[in-house]
């Protein structure tokens, strides 16, 4: 993931509720898939294992996530351990069908995350970050970020 990429990601995960959340989850295991794909094809076994190492954060992080009181919950944790053994399998065995299983499961969950994060009308899940503004500048092309109150107190209060 590129610094550009990391850089938007944090922006998003500081703004985002709870549904944003999953979904830039999602979004981010199939940007790591596709890092591992064109590893596989550099034969960069190290980097493989690497993008399959941060994927498994994600799924970590979706798995700890869910509710499992409730029904649906235990169907995306199936999902989940599938997704997960299937890692393993490609982790050991540099396998790209491996990978194409985790996109086929991955992939539909995110287009139905993203539909339902309009019906979320529920403020960020982050409380007391700071508050960024993106425009054009006056030069050509060249995109600024302001960042109000840099000194405000961010994180725990006294």
């Amino acid at each position: 993931m590129t610094k550009e990429l990391k850089q938007e990601y944090t922006l998003r995960i500081a703004q985002a509720n709870k549904t944003q959340l999953i979904t830039i989850l999602y979004e981010m295991i199939l940007l790591y898939l596709d890092e591992a794909r064109e590893a596989l094809d550099a034969e960069d076994r190290p980097g493989y294992r690497n993008a399959i190492r941060k994927i498994r954060g994600c799924m970590n992080e979706l798995t700890e996530s869910l509710h499992l009181e409730y029904e649906v919950a235990r169907n995306l944790l199936q999902l989940y351990l599938f997704v997960n053994r299937e890692l393993v399998h490609a982790g050991t065995h540099y396998d790209k069908e491996a990978l194409a299983h985790v996109e086929a499961v991955i992939r539909p969950l995110k287009e139905a995350y993203g539909r339902i994060e309009s019906m979320d009308v529920s403020g960020p899940v982050m409380a007391n970050t700071q508050t960024v503004y993106a425009g054009l500048t006056y030069g050509k092309n060249d995109l600024t970020e302001n960042i109000t109150d840099p000194a405000s107190n961010r994180g725990f209060f006294a």
